[in-house]
């Protein structure tokens, strides 16, 4: 059995990556990425392929007979896909559609999980917002992963591929440093500061966000992948379970873990630009449907902290 990654070099990723080298039905694991992933598993069963998730002719090379499993994280952040319309449309659903006509051509209906994101959702509709809620993006981004939603039920509905679509709510903390994301701050004002650097949050201290950590990101994903089909019916739309938290809330996590001098370090400059896009956001869904079916969830923002400096081998 093959598993293929999409965004495979990227900090998901390759964690998946390394949750999937534990399973020894999975043979072969292939990260697509426009980077090279490297120091993932033994090459024997791990293979980096560089290339455009639009070129068709190497995703069929790349989905054969022997792929079982597609998990496609691959995508053009929020930020950028709002400032790059075309960059955003090429990647996030001309991608996704080359992808699942890939999957449709080696002919034998492949599980593919989808990332997909809270972004599709607006924070104008009253209410915790469910699978069921009518979608209205106010962000190219989640217009883009609106679309390629349709498309994933769609091509499960005629048999093509066996979708799981997972809306992922922001991933926090993350290493490394800050991307073009809309939501970068959200891991920015916890790694900075843990890191002896100033980080600046562009929105208001009461601002809500719907948060994931990224192990429990991970554990989802592989819930999402071994679940039968049939628990999912026809709507294959999952809210991941998350914490709602308001971007205060988060900092006062921080001083609780790791002391006032951490939360000093967190700069508080306003942009509008980020802060309207983010405002779009649901700070709250219903997520009740995942938690029936199994899916795990994060306990409290101080955990999601603590776990971020075990990680690192941060010491506080």
């Amino acid at each position: 059995m093959t598993a293929l990654i999409t965004g495979g070099a990227g900090f998901l990723g390759r964690r998946l990556a390394k949750r999937l080298l534990e399973r020894s039905e999975f043979e072969r694991i292939v990260l697509l990425d426009i980077a090279p992933a490297t120091d993932v598993g033994p090459a024997n069963r791990v293979t980096s392929v560089v290339g455009d998730l639009t070129d068709r002719s190497l995703l069929a090379r790349l989905i054969d007979a022997d792929t079982t499993s597609v998990f496609h994280l691959a995508a053009v952040v929020s930020g950028m896909a709002e400032a790059d319309f075309d960059l955003g449309m090429k990647v996030n659903l001309d991608g996704t559609r080359a992808l699942l006509e890939a999957c449709r051509g080696a002919g034998h209906c492949p599980r593919v999980v989808f990332s997909s994101s809270v972004a599709v959702y607006s924070n104008s509709t009253a209410g915790r917002m469910s699978e069921l809620t009518a979608v209205t993006p106010q962000t190219s981004y989640g217009i883009q992963k609106a679309a390629a939603e349709l498309l994933m039920n769609d091509y499960s509905r005629k048999g093509f591929v066996d979708a799981r679509i997972l809306r992922l709510p922001t991933i926090t903390v993350r290493p490394g440093r800050p991307n073009a994301a809309a939501s970068s701050f959200a891991s920015g004002i916890v790694r900075e500061p843990l890191n002896g650097e100033t980080a600046v949050c562009p929105v208001d201290r009461d601002a809500r966000m719907w948060v994931l950590s990224p192990a429990t990101a991970i554990d989802c994903f592989m819930v999402a992948h071994d679940l039968p089909a049939g628990r999912l019916g026809p709507n294959r739309i999952l809210n991941l379970p998350g914490l709602s938290v308001s971007v205060g809330e988060m900092a006062a996590a921080l001083e609780r873990v790791a002391g006032a001098q951490a939360v000093q370090r967190i700069r508080w400059e306003r942009d509008p630009r980020i802060a309207a896009m983010v405002a779009t956001w649901p700070g709250a869904l219903d997520d009740s449907r995942a938690i029936a079916l199994g899916f795990p969830r994060d306990r409290n923002f101080d955990e999601i902290i603590q776990a971020y400096i075990a990680s690192e081998g941060i010491t506080v």
